[in-house]
C-alpha cells in the first residue's frame, strides 16, 4: 500500500508559502518574544526559508494566473530542493547537538539577549556571547530547533515535489 499526496500546483505553492512564513516566523519568535538566541548554524538554517518563501509566492502566482505548467513546477521543485539542502543542514546542526559530528570552529553569533537596564548594556556586551552550536537550548519531545528543522524542511520538500508531480494547475 502506497500513501501518495495530491494537490494542485497552486494549493501547494500557496502550502508552501504559507508553511515557510509560519515555520522561520516561529524561530524569529523564539528568539525575540522567547528570548532564545540563535547560534550561527541557526541562523544559517533560515536562509532556505528566507529564499523559498519568494520563490514559493511565484509558484502561486503563476499557478493562479494561469502561467505555463513548466514555469510553476519548474518553482516548485526549486523549493523542494531548497527544503532538501535545508533538511540537510538540520541533520548537520542536530549531529552537532548530539556530539556525532565536530561543527565549526568558531559558533558563536553577535546576536545579543535583551538587557533589562539601559546602564548595564556596555557590561552586558562585554558579558554576553551568542550560544554555542553544540547545545541545544531547548528540546521538545526529545527533539532540538534543529531536528524540528529536519521535519518541516521533509514535509515542505514532499508538498513541493507532490506540487511538481501534480496534473491539476
Amino acid at each position: 500500500m502506497t500513501a501518495s499526496l495530491t494537490l494542485s500546483r497552486k494549493t501547494s505553492a500557496v502550502l508552501l508559502a504559507l508553511g515557510m512564513a509560519a515555520t522561520v516566523g516561529g524561530a524569529l519568535a523564539f528568539e525575540h518574544v522567547g528570548g532564545y538566541i540563535p547560534c550561527a548554524l541557526c541562523l544559517l538554517q533560515r536562509d532556505p526559508y528566507y529564499y523559498g518563501i519568494p520563490v514559493a509566492v511565484a509558484a502561486a502566482l503563476s499557478a493562479a494566473l494561469g502561467g505555463p505548467a513548466w514555469l510553476t513546477r519548474g518553482l516548485l521543485a526549486i523549493v523542494g530542493i531548497t527544503m532538501l539542502v535545508g533538511a540537510g543542514m538540520g541533520v548537520y546542526h542536530a549531529g552537532v547537538e548530539w556530539g556525532f559530528w565536530e561543527g565549526p570552529a568558531t559558533c558563536a553569533t553577535t546576536a545579543q539577549a535583551v538587557t533589562q537596564d539601559a546602564g548595564d548594556l556596555l557590561a552586558d556586551l562585554n558579558a554576553k556571547h551568542g550560544p554555542s552550536c553544540t547545545e541545544a537550548s531547548l528540546r521538545v519531545l526529545g527533539l532540538s530547533f534543529a531536528g524540528w528543522n529536519v521535519i518541516a524542511s521533509l514535509i515542505l520538500a514532499a508538498i513541493a515535489f507532490a506540487g511538481v508531480r501534480s496534473a491539476k494547475a
